[in-house]
């Protein structure tokens, strides 16, 4: 029962790593990335759809992503929904192709990101220490009811802690490697 309360928690880790790796892959580190694409939606015939569904997106260059639309007629929609979206790039369009380039960061820029890049990794740790706190509670609840002893609610607490641990060490890992991606000149 406290070995599935564990496995539980450690899957809710997991799943916590997942998001904040999502989160930072969508930051712009002055190189071109596709993923900072993700979260923008093309109002496409009524329905939101995101542009990799649209057509075929490339890095031709390190600060150059390119889109060819599939439908010529949605060239403008989805210059439309970069326009909008919160990436602060301009795209060109040349009737075929959607050209974005990305601009070098500044220094006071690599900065602002590595500020959000720690708020995120901050936020994470946080999230972590919530669930190790529910599997701990979930733990001694079982205390109470009989249904381990003391030794293994101090042992599961144990465990508990030390997955609790790893996890954070990852995330710190995902944080530094950020960081270093985003201060690169």
């Amino acid at each position: 029962m406290a070995d599935e309360v564990l496995a539980g928690a450690k899957e809710r880790m997991g799943k916590t790593i997942s998001v904040l790796k999502q989160e930072l892959s969508s930051l712009r580190a002055g190189r071109a990335n596709a993923q900072v694409l993700d979260r923008v939606l093309v109002d496409y015939y009524g329905t939101p759809t995101p542009i990799n569904q649209l057509g075929n997106i490339a890095s031709p260059e390190p600060r150059l992503l390119t889109i060819s639309v599939w439908d010529q007629k949605a060239i403008g929609a989805v210059e439309k929904a970069i326009q909008k979206s919160d990436l602060g790039i301009h795209p060109s369009n040349d009737g075929k192709l959607i050209r974005l380039v990305f601009p070098e960061l500044t220094e006071e820029r690599r900065k602002e990101l590595v500020k959000v890049i720690r708020k995120k990794g901050e936020e994470a740790k946080i999230a972590i220490r919530s669930i190790r706190r529910d599997a701990n509670e979930q733990i001694k609840k079982l205390r109470k009811n009989s249904e381990i002893t003391e030794d293994d609610q101090k042992q599961h607490e144990e465990k508990s802690q030390k997955q609790t641990d790893e996890t954070i060490k990852e995330i710190e890992r995902i944080i530094s490697e950020k960081e270093k991606e985003i201060m690169e000149v």
